[in-house]
């Protein structure tokens, strides 16, 4: 069976029935747009690939190896929506269409820059969350540092360091933001001062001071100066 194939059948029993729940043939034909005979001799070949379970007459569920396969496949659907929502400003369909045409063609690599680059987002632009990461990095966190040569989150640096900008990271808005107060790669920034409590930082950027939240200053990557 083709690869496509298979995705689209694991999707939409994970659709339907969720992680654990049973969908019905019917449902899972309808959802396709096939008949229920060619569902019926799909979800037969899937079960002797041990990807589902498959009983005559009650439906079918995911094996622990059809849902790891399904999650994956969901994961790199709702990050290419966050993608094409939030960096290519797509609207409406076109979002969910064009995450269904991309989505079985992208590598592991690709799925794991993607969620760095976005920021790690937990939810697609419809409001699911995204499945966790399965690349089995003890945490997200650890996993973009390691993974990563952009430089520091300005949340690492303290009071007294400089350096430039490497990359930003975030949704279009967010990177918008960033660039109204002149914070893009290449520029140049002192930190002034790090308030306590995890409070805001202040920034010389340009000759101006500014003060970040923290929540935008993590999206600032830095390459520091050596010191002294």
């Amino acid at each position: 069976m083709p690869k496509e194939e298979v995705d689209e059948y694991l999707e939409a029993i994970y659709d339907i029935a969720g992680e654990r729940g049973c969908a019905r043939t019917g449902d899972v034909a309808q959802r396709l747009g096939v008949a229920p005979a060619s569902a019926t001799e799909v979800l037969q070949r899937l079960s002797r690939a041990r990807l589902v379970r498959y009983e005559a007459y009650k439906g079918v569920t995911l094996t622990r190896k059809g849902l790891r396969s399904a999650t994956k496949l969901k994961r790199k659907h709702r990050l290419l929506e966050v993608f094409l929502h939030d960096v290519l400003g797509l609207k409406g369909k076109a979002v969910h269409e064009e995450a269904c045409k991309m989505e079985h063609a992208i590598s592991d690599e690709t799925e794991a820059a993607l969620c760095l680059a976005l920021d790690k987002p937990a939810t697609c632009p419809h409001g699911s969350p995204i499945p966790e990461c399965t690349a089995g990095a003890p945490l997200c966190q650890e996993c973009g540092k390691s993974k990563t040569k952009e430089g520091l989150p300005l949340t690492d640096l303290h009071a007294g360091q400089s350096g430039k900008i490497k990359c930003v990271r975030g949704g279009r808005d967010v990177c918008q933001r960033l660039a109204d107060m002149g914070l893009v790669p290449g520029t140049a920034v002192s930190v002034l001062r790090v308030a306590p409590m995890k409070g805001p930082i202040e920034l010389c950027v340009r000759g101006c001071n500014l003060v970040l939240g923290r929540g935008i200053a993590d999206k600032v990557f830095v390459q520091c100066e050596r010191e002294g």
